[in-house]
C-alpha cells in the first residue's frame, strides 16, 4: 500500500494562496507575450488559437486543460506504422509531423504550457503536482498508485518534468516511479525545489523533444 505524507491544512492553504497570486501576477506580466503567441499562432494555421484536451484532477474529478495549440488543424496527416506504436505507448510523439512550425518552437521552449496558468487559478491545478494526464495512462499504474495520484492537484511543473521529462517513459517505468515519488514525499521545501529546477531544465531544454 503506498502511504503519502500527511498534506496539512497549512500548507495546503499557503499553496493555494502562492497559486492564485503567482497565476494572477504571472498573467499580468506575461499578455503581451500571450498576444504575441497567439498573432503567430492566426498567422501560420489560424483559428483556434488555445487547445484544450480532458484531464483527470484531484480526486479523479476530470477537468479541461488549457494550451496554445501546436498541431495543425489538417488531421489527415499519416504517421508511420513506427509513430503509431510509439503514440500508443507513450502518448506523444519524438518528431511528430502534426506540429506547425511555430508549435514546434513553443514546445522547445515550453511556451504552449503557459495557458495552464488559468488552470491554476481557477484552482483545476497548482504550480507544483503530478502530471495532468488523460484516464487510459492509468493504465501504467496500479490501483493503490493512481489512488495516490489522485490525492493532489496536478500541477504545471512536477517532479517527473524537472529532473527527466521526455528521458523517463511510461515503458521503462521511470515515470511513474518518479510521479509516486512527489506524491509520498510532498512538502513545501519539495515543491520549492522542483521549481527552481524546473526554471534550470527549461532554459537548458532538458529533455524537450
Amino acid at each position: 500500500m503506498i502511504k503519502c505524507t500527511e498534506r496539512s491544512g497549512v500548507y495546503q492553504a499557503v499553496k493555494r494562496l502562492f497559486d492564485i497570486l503567482a497565476s494572477l501576477a504571472a498573467l499580468a506580466v506575461l499578455s503581451p507575450l500571450f498576444l504575441v503567441i497567439a498573432i503567430l499562432i492566426l498567422s501560420e494555421d489560424g483559428r483556434p488559437v488555445f487547445y484544450k484536451h480532458t484531464r483527470v484532477g484531484k480526486g479523479g474529478k476530470t477537468f479541461q486543460m488549457y494550451k496554445f495549440r501546436t498541431m495543425y488543424q489538417d488531421r489527415r496527416i499519416v504517421l508511420t506504422p513506427e509513430q503509431q506504436v510509439e503514440l500508443q505507448q507513450e502518448f506523444k510523439l519524438e518528431n511528430d509531423p502534426r506540429v506547425t512550425r511555430i508549435g514546434s518552437k513553443l514546445r522547445m521552449s515550453s511556451l504552449d504550457e503557459l495557458p495552464q496558468l488559468l488552470n491554476i487559478l481557477k484552482g483545476d491545478m497548482s504550480f507544483v503536482g503530478p502530471r495532468p494526464i488523460m484516464e487510459r495512462e492509468f493504465e501504467f499504474y496500479t490501483p493503490a498508485e493512481t489512488a495516490a495520484f489522485q490525492s493532489v492537484k496536478p500541477g504545471l511543473t512536477g517532479y517527473w518534468q524537472a529532473y527527466a521529462r521526455n528521458d523517463a517513459t511510461y515503458q521503462s517505468g521511470e515515470r511513474q516511479a518518479m510521479e509516486m515519488y512527489y506524491v509520498k514525499n510532498v512538502s513545501p521545501w519539495l515543491d520549492i525545489r522542483i521549481l527552481f529546477k524546473t526554471v534550470g531544465a527549461v532554459l537548458r531544454k532538458s529533455g524537450v523533444k
